[in-house]
């Protein structure tokens, strides 16, 4: 069981707990308390083993491919956080025994995962455990851990294996060719892999200290032991009643992603012995005091600088925006820009590590104002896609860049998987047609930088990467566009838009609209860059011969089909057949406690045929086009947003966990005050929520972003309209305050709302616009302003 409540103090709305262990229940936990750094995500299975448990450890980047019929996916990494422990020589589980006490709880704001216990053993012996454990965001490579044990009221004997365990796979796929295993001074163990086909090396090296009554002894000798692909020592403790056993344990991951090293003969046995005098060197710190270096760090890098606080009175809703910035945090690769982020994360297998337009659409705009060098480094992660996308184009018979629905090393391009679930009618395996026929991604990533550009300024970026990404991409909608003689225009026919549940469709709205800003975009790029920037102009001339194609982008956007709002209600179609599709009663499955239930009644081909929406395509397509210079062209009234919003929402399934966050944004612009509320609390609960099985295979990345979404650009107002920053806030009644920290051209912006006053400060004073209600202002310093 799930418990938001137990922080106290400074740590009130901090704690993420577990107040009841349940073996066939343990995904969940694992997921949403997993801890990382960017760098490596690591799954919070319990020390103990469990035959219901998922031991994940992911290093960014160290993409693999199992065997030929397979997709490239993160591997799951050795692990060290397992302890196989006995007590008077059984087994220590809480299978056995009789549990007395158990909180299991994630620290949000120190990053921290503890778990205290009071056990029985079988043989009626009380003892007390305490489990901690930290990813360190001060040193990206190292894991630490500790354990304590005490004896209450018997003599135990307490025997305990620890080590470094690569007997692991990936849902059955085993990634690495077996390695080198060594132990050096019967205290430091050394474990190497080497990936099968992407010939990645990893190298993990771990380290034990034992302290008895808080005193550190050498007269306990460990046995050494290897096995295939494991390697660990064994140590025999004795406890008198009242004694404690301390145990700390720091482990480092290092590979050859990393660039550490120079080229090398022997690159893994390099790698090896840098990562192993790495771990020594931080060895004498001991388990506190590099934990007080990560919990500085998360202060400095995260706290100070995001600087959210919500005045509500339910405090979980602050707890949760605050669970959404540490797993922001925690699922980036801030430190390296070859590198996306996975749609769940580094918290599970789900989706294989694969970045999907989830990140552009719903996890950067939290970066794009937030924290903008992080964004800078996810876009250039795009632009290395580059390579692939082109290659996805040339594969397809298209021009351009072609973005992968599914990617993973920048190189690869698509590596979205053929099959997936099973067929309801036929049980056969269901064909996965959006790597194929999912395109809009392509212009999700071109918004994007649009995005960025327009709200940092950096000019730089789009000298280096930002130009030639739109240019690329405009190149490929403008070879993917298909004329309609007896209509005289272009099409874009058999798509999958953002709604999922409808595949092979034609002028999907989102897609044909998006492809439309993608065209217009780089024809205003490029005429900008013709009339202020001749030089280079011509040098991204020279690289994509870009005269011939300006002209194109201009006259195959003049003539692209663009799906209007009908006359009669102003509901946009979302693709040409959508509005004629069959409706039937969908209360079902809008009231199901797990996603996707009508695949048990329907298959794919059938749901094509229903008027049903994963998630409304429309919808985001009209958050999105608000924020750019196309919101007068298609006149993005609220009259608009009210028509479809009324006319999808009871259509929408919520299918997707992305879907919740923008409905919760749309509601609020049109004044649904509690339904959007509603709408926010539901996107908390899709990692949050009692559900103990809705985060099995991971969090959702996306989802998480789309809870710090709702709140900024729902109930903050805040919003980038056209080339300017506006703030029309409407806190949910029950919310007295809110204040957080973005950045705007630069400089870091500190919003405080009320319910009655917008308080907006320069913090380096230096001149910022913006619009609140239609009315314009500016400032030097604060100002506040009446709402």
């Amino acid at each position: 069981m799930m418990e938001y409540s137990l922080g106290e103090g400074n740590f009130k709305d901090w704690i993420v707990a577990e107040t009841k262990f349940s073996p066939d229940l343990l995904g969940k936990g694992e997921s949403i308390m997993y801890l990382g750094n960017g760098y490596m995500g690591l799954r919070s299975a319990t020390e103990e083993p469990y035959l219901q448990e998922t031991r994940n450890l992911f290093v960014n980047g160290t993409f693999n491919k199992a065997f030929p019929n397979e997709v490239t996916e993160l591997p799951n990494i050795a692990d060290s956080t397992r302890i196989d422990i006995r007590v008077d020589g059984e087994r220590f589980s809480l299978e056995l025994g009789k549990t007395n006490e158990y909180i299991r709880q994630l620290n949000l704001k120190t990053a921290e995962l503890t778990r205290n216990i009071n056990w029985t053993s079988p043989k009626g012996k009380e003892l007390r455990f305490q489990f901690k454990r930290f990813v360190s965001l001060d040193n990206l490579h190292l894991i630490g851990m500790k354990m304590e044990v005490e004896s209450l009221t018997d003599t135990v004997d307490l025997s305990f294996d620890s080590g470094i365990n690569a007997q692991l796979s990936n849902s059955g796929s085993q990634h690495f060719l077996e390695g080198e295993r060594r132990v050096f001074d019967r205290q430091f163990l050394s474990l190497t892999q080497t990936t099968s086909e992407s010939n990645v090396d990893i190298a993990i090296n771990t380290m034990h200290r034992i302290s008895k009554n808080g005193k550190e002894t050498n007269n306990i000798e460990p046995r050494m032991d290897m096995a295939r692909r494991s390697v660990w020592l064994t140590y025999d403790i004795q406890l008198e009643p009242k004694e404690k056993l301390q145990v700390e344990k720091l482990t480092t991951i290092y590979t050859s992603r990393d660039n550490v090293l120079e080229e090398s003969s022997d690159q893994l046995e390099a790698l090896r012995d840098y990562s192993l005098n790495q771990l020594k060197a931080i060895s004498e710190k001991g388990y506190d005091k590099l934990f007080e270096d990560h919990q500085h760090a998360w202060k400095r890098k995260v706290w100070d600088v995001y600087n959210l606080d919500v005045k509500s009175e339910y405090s979980y809703d602050l707890l949760a925006l605050r669970f959404a910035i540490y797993h922001l945090t925690v699922m980036t690769p801030a430190h390296d820009d070859r590198m996306g982020i996975g749609a769940k994360a580094l918290s599970g297998e789900g989706y294989k590590g694969h970045s999907f337009w989830d990140t552009e659409i719903f996890i950067l705009p939290f970066f794009t104002y937030a924290n903008p060098k992080v964004a800078k480094s996810l876009l250039t992660y795009r632009y290395h896609g580059l390579i692939g996308a082109r290659r996805k184009a040339k594969e397809n018979g298209y021009s351009g860049a072609m973005y992968p629905w599914e990617a993973a090393w920048p190189t690869d391009g698509e590596v979205t998987p053929l099959f997936g679930d099973i067929d309801i009618v036929t049980g056969e395996q269901t064909k996965i047609w959006s790597g194929l026929i999912e395109q809009h991604i392509t212009s999700d990533i071109a918004f994007a930088v649009f995005q960025y550009y327009l709200v940092t300024g950096d000019h730089a970026f789009m000298e280096r990467y930002g130009y030639e990404m739109i240019f690329d991409t405009a190149n490929f909608w403008a070879s993917r566009l298909e004329w309609d003689e007896k209509r005289r225009e272009y099409h874009i026919n058999n798509v999958i838009g953002p709604d999922e549940y409808k595949e092979h469709v034609n002028n999907n709205a989102y897609t044909n609209y998006m492809a439309y800003f993608n065209l217009r975009l780089a024809g205003r790029y490029y005429e900008l860059l013709k009339d202020n920037n001749p030089d280079l102009l011509y040098r991204l001339n020279e690289r994509l011969n870009l005269k011939e194609p300006y002209h194109d982008w201009q006259r195959k956007a003049d003539n692209l089909y663009i799906p209007k709002p009908r006359k009669e209600d102003l509901v946009i179609p979302q693709d040409d057949t959508y509005l004629s599709l069959k409706e039937i009663d969908l209360s079902k499955y809008k009231n199901q406690e797990q996603v996707r239930g009508i695949y048990r009644d329907y298959n794919p081909e059938q749901i094509n045929e229903i008027q049903v929406t994963k998630q409304a395509d429309v919808l985001v397509l009209l958050y999105l086009l608000e924020q750019t210079f196309l919101k007068e062209d298609f006149r993005l009234t609220r009259e608009l947003k009210h028509a479809n919003f009324d006319f999808y929402e009871p259509r929408t399934l919520h299918d997707s966990s992305l879907s919740l966050a923008t409905h919760a944004i749309l509601a609020n612009d049109i004044e649904k005050a509690d339904l959007a509320y509603a709408l926010f609390k539901e996107a908390t609960e899709i990692d949050l929520g009692p559900n103990m099985q809705s985060s099995d295979e991971g969090v959702h990345a996306a989802s998480i972003g789309g809870i710090w979404s709702s709140a900024i650009f729902g109930f903050a107002g805040l919003r980038l309209d056209g080339e300017k920053l506006r703030i029309n806030p409407s806190l949910p009644k029950h919310w007295d305050e809110m204040k957080f920290t973005i950045n705007w051209k630069g400089q870091p912006i500190t919003l405080l709302i009320t319910q009655s006053l917008l308080t907006v400060k320069a913090e380096n004073k230096e001149p910022i616009s913006f619009e609140t209600f239609g009315k314009a202002y500016s400032c030097t310093d604060y100002l506040e302003v009446p709402i």
